[in-house]
């Protein structure tokens, strides 16, 4: 099998650099999908229409994105039902040719950050016969713990050929309170983009890209493009875009000469255009879908 890095180019240079956030919000979606105003409500059911509003979005996208990204908190807080709910779409997703990466933004050490990463990628091995649990093509990591926090996400993505996202630059308002401190004459978030390159270095494949990449948000344009000059070899993830302000054309820094290097993020743009009692949500997702598509070719 071709290596996580390679398999995402490929995808790219099909599909384009949309990636499609799912982040299933029960105010959000479509009344049309839901039980009956004034049915009895439990855990497993809103589960349910999380799966079927997920599913039905893949099959919308599906032309006009190749990357799809799971927000693992939304499923969470529908409890087990949620969690299940959760590995359906990402079988389904892969099922349908889909590159997924669950976000999850893991961190811990020893043997604890090895259950994460082994249950998010290749799975666990017992006995000599292995369990896949997420199984998702790439993980977000964070790495504020530090190299031995990150080894065992980089151990378990190597041997099953899969890859992960580092926290770098995030998207969020106040990212800056650590991540611009000064350390050693540079800003927090230098120091990890060069451990990143670091990491990064060994895994580079036959597209000059690596499988470990570096979350870097639209909303700070001028270090994206800082970021892309110092991480040639690094896969981007970049939210931001679209309902957090990032523009299409604040992250055409994002982007190496040859198009590829960088997916964009958008969930709320791409998967709630829509108001809940709106009978056309769906040709409104496949219309933002178009949008975001045409907006982001490199």
């Amino acid at each position: 099998m071709p290596s996580f890095a390679d398999r995402l180019a490929e995808v790219v240079r099909t599909k384009g650099p949309l990636c499609v956030g799912l982040d299933p919000r029960w105010e959000a979606l479509p009344q049309a999908l839901r039980p009956p105003r004034g049915s009895p409500l439990d855990l497993a059911a809103v589960a349910a229409v999380y799966r079927n509003f997920c599913q039905k979005v893949l099959e919308l996208v599906q032309p006009w994105a190749g990357v799809v990204k799971p927000q693992a908190a939304f499923f969470e807080h529908c409890g087990p039902p949620g969690m299940a709910a959760l590995a359906d779409i990402l079988r389904t997703a892969r099922d349908m040719g889909f590159i997924t990466i669950l976000d999850a933004k893991r961190g811990d050490i020893a043997s604890t950050a090895t259950a994460y990463a082994e249950a998010a990628l290749g799975g666990w091995t017992m006995d000599g016969q292995t369990f896949p649990v997420w199984n998702a093509d790439a993980l977000t990591i964070n790495p504020y713990l530090g190299r031995d926090a990150v080894e065992p996400f980089l151990t378990a993505a190597q041997k099953a050929q899969r890859g992960v996202f580092v926290l770098v630059r995030t998207s969020n308002p106040g990212a800056g309170l650590f991540q611009d401190l000064l350390c050693d004459g540079q800003p927090l978030y230098r120091h990890v983009a060069a451990e990143v390159v670091k990491w990064n270095a060994p895994t580079v494949g036959c597209y000059g890209l690596g499988d470990v990449g570096a979350v870097v948000g639209a909303t700070h344009p001028r270090e994206l493009a800082e970021l892309r000059a110092v991480m040639p070899a690094v896969w981007l993830l970049v939210p931001g875009y679209g309902a957090q302000g990032g523009t299409a054309r604040d992250v055409q820094a994002a982007y190496r000469s040859d198009g590829l290097g960088a997916i964009v993020n958008s969930s709320r743009g791409v998967t709630f255009p829509f108001h809940p009692d709106d009978p056309e949500w769906e040709t409104k997702i496949i219309t933002a879908a178009q949008r975001a598509h045409a907006e982001l070719k490199p």
